[in-house]
């Protein structure tokens, strides 16, 4: 073999080196993927680096495998009249709320698992299963219903914290109900009613 058929052959390995180089990183991004899992899961991402101890590695295979797993769900429609349905149960459940701090929280943590699985969610029965994967498609919702769940579980939790637990869950609500495509966001505060979650002798 010649010297120049060798340098030829050198320059094209190094070619192709290159090239599976620049597509690992079109494909994975130069920080091995992290900006478009923090695009993709906003808040959730974070919460998820938190959780595996900030090991940044143990998070993105975690994301990327519940995105494997659950992105090819595709939500099922909801018919007009079964959102109105919905929609009258999570007001009464939030006027509930006034006598019955608690149960109201309980109702629509029910509600929400009830929605989710009529969407084509996993079902109520399968609730780590369920919330991993509204994960994938709500990521900037689903910490409400985690907020619910902890603030009811909590026998601590003062009436406000609860109050605050239900109005992040109703994010999550009217975005599983919302007709057709996901809703677009809406500026802090413009859909919530708090005065109808005030309890009785709150003062407020």
């Amino acid at each position: 073999m010649s010297t120049l058929t060798a340098v030829l052959i050198l320059a094209v390995l190094l070619a192709a080196l290159v090239a599976a180089g620049v597509l690992l990183r079109a494909r994975t991004g130069a920080d091995g993927g992290r900006r478009s899992l923090e695009r993709r899961f906003g808040p959730e991402y974070d919460r998820t680096l938190r959780q595996h101890g900030g090991d940044r590695e143990s998070a993105h295979r975690d994301l990327r495998e519940r995105v494997e797993r659950y992105d090819r769900i595709r939500p099922l429609p909801l018919e007009a009249a079964v959102r109105e349905h919905y929609a009258a149960q999570w007001a009464t459940l939030q006027e509930r709320f006034v006598d019955a701090p608690g149960q109201a929280l309980a109702d629509a943590d029910d509600l929400l698992t009830r929605i989710a699985a009529s969407r084509g969610f996993p079902e109520p029965d399968r609730r780590e299963e369920q919330l991993a994967a509204l994960s994938v498609h709500h990521p900037r919702q689903v910490e409400g219903l985690r907020a619910l769940r902890h603030a009811a579980r909590t026998q601590a939790a003062s009436t406000e914290e609860m109050r605050a637990a239900l109005l992040r869950a109703r994010d999550l609500f009217e975005e599983l109900t919302a007709a057709g495509s996901p809703v677009a966001p809406r500026p802090a505060g413009r859909h919530r009613a708090p005065h109808l979650l005030k309890p009785k002798g709150s003062g407020a």
